[in-house]
């Protein structure tokens, strides 16, 4: 059975990873030169493949020992230490007997997370939120132990934009304080709301101001996207119509999940010595917008009333400007202006809309491309 070379993780080979050379180049410059980065791209487009690309090259993989949390779930800092705890046990503690050991003494503060494996004779570890009653000196802690690494730690916090929605005060002060001190530990901020990651790492006012280099993830050129496409059919004795990926790339607004979903299936049902039509591509197409609808449909169950209406709006407009305006919102019929606010407030907070400057859009370009295809 030969290999789908579109995949569909987040670990991709190296052969079947597509472009991205001077996002790696400049990803792996900074983490090889100890540098703390923010990376920046909106959902979905391929941040966390890039970052677990760079971790599995050879350069990194054989002197660093890498974490990887997403903490977009989290609500608190406890949530976020618990995470990180987890994490580092995983990723580091169970590489030797003496990180183990390390592991086990460092943390006095988690005593009731440790267990014992009597079938394989090793120790054992997971945080319960209840086991962390001090998130500040338990945070101490996990840091201490991987300054004590014998080798540097990188660690990739996806979402961190998260933090600055957390009820403790000065999150941001206490996390910058903390990571300033560290000289064998190095981290990857990702996220992908960049006015708020822009506002933490680019104010002077914020306490993580120009302490991490800045990259930006674009999507990938669509030349040089279907030029790696065009390869893995050709070599499997394929071809795909450049109108076929085309309309997949620009329905998808080159959104990089989207886009390999369907080349993903183009490529599986395209017999060899066939080749894939832009009439197979747009039945792929709907066929994952029909597929994607499960979800979106529940995420709407669980808004308002009044956040669906100013979600319908946002989306009639793709771009929408001054929504609490008279204009914006007699042409969609909305309540008041504090209405439209308060809607707003409640759907960025929650990551279904995104905001630039004063403009609103669908976070998720797959919820405005499904609520397009049913008018």
């Amino acid at each position: 059975m030969k290999t789908n070379p579109f995949y569909l993780t987040n670990r991709i080979p190296a052969q079947y990873f597509c472009d991205r050379g001077k996002e790696t180049e400049l990803l792996l410059k900074s983490i090889t030169n100890q540098e703390n980065v923010v990376l920046i791209a909106q959902r979905r487009i391929g941040k966390t493949g890039l970052i677990n690309h760079c971790f599995d090259l050879k350069e990194v993989k054989d002197n660093y020992y890498t974490i990887s949390i997403d903490i977009l779930h989290t609500s608190s800092t406890k949530e976020f230490v618990k995470e990180l705890g987890n994490a580092a046990f995983a990723t580091v503690a169970q590489r030797s007997d003496k990180l183990k050991r390390s592991f086990l003494s460092t943390l006095k503060s988690l005593t009731a997370s440790f267990g014992y494996d009597p079938i394989y004779a090793t120790p054992t570890f997971n945080i319960r939120l209840g086991d962390i009653e001090s998130p500040d000196y338990t945070l101490d802690e996990i840091f201490e132990f991987l300054e004590s690494a014998d080798k540097p730690c990188i660690i990739a916090i996806d979402e961190f934009q998260r933090t600055a929605n957390y009820p403790e005060k000065n999150v941001e002060e206490l996390l910058r304080g903390k990571i300033q001190k560290l000289s064998n530990t190095h981290i990857i901020f990702a996220g992908s709301e960049r006015r708020i990651l822009s506002e933490m790492f680019h104010s002077d006012k914020k306490p993580f101001y120009q302490s991490a280099t800045t990259l930006l993830l674009e999507p990938i050129a669509a030349d040089r996207y279907y030029a790696f496409a065009q390869k893995q059919f050709t070599l499997s004795g394929k071809q795909l119509q450049r109108e076929a990926f085309n309309y997949v790339y620009e329905l998808f607004g080159g959104v990089t999940l989207y886009v390999h979903r369907v080349l993903h299936d183009c490529f599986y049902y395209t017999d060899e010595g066939e080749i894939c039509t832009e009439k197979e591509a747009e039945t792929f197409c709907d066929n994952y917008i029909n597929e994607c609808g499960t979800k979106i449909k529940e995420i709407l169950s669980g808004i308002s009333e009044q956040q669906k209406e100013l979600l319908y709006a946002v989306s009639a407009e793709v771009n929408a400007a001054g929504i609490t305006s008279a204009s914006f919102i007699k042409r969609h019929n909305l309540k008041s202006a504090s209405a439209v606010q308060s809607a707003a407030k409640a759907l960025t907070e929650s990551g279904i809309l995104t905001k630039k400057g004063n403009t609103y859009s669908l976070s998720d370009p797959m919820t405005q491309i499904w609520l397009e295809h049913r008018q």
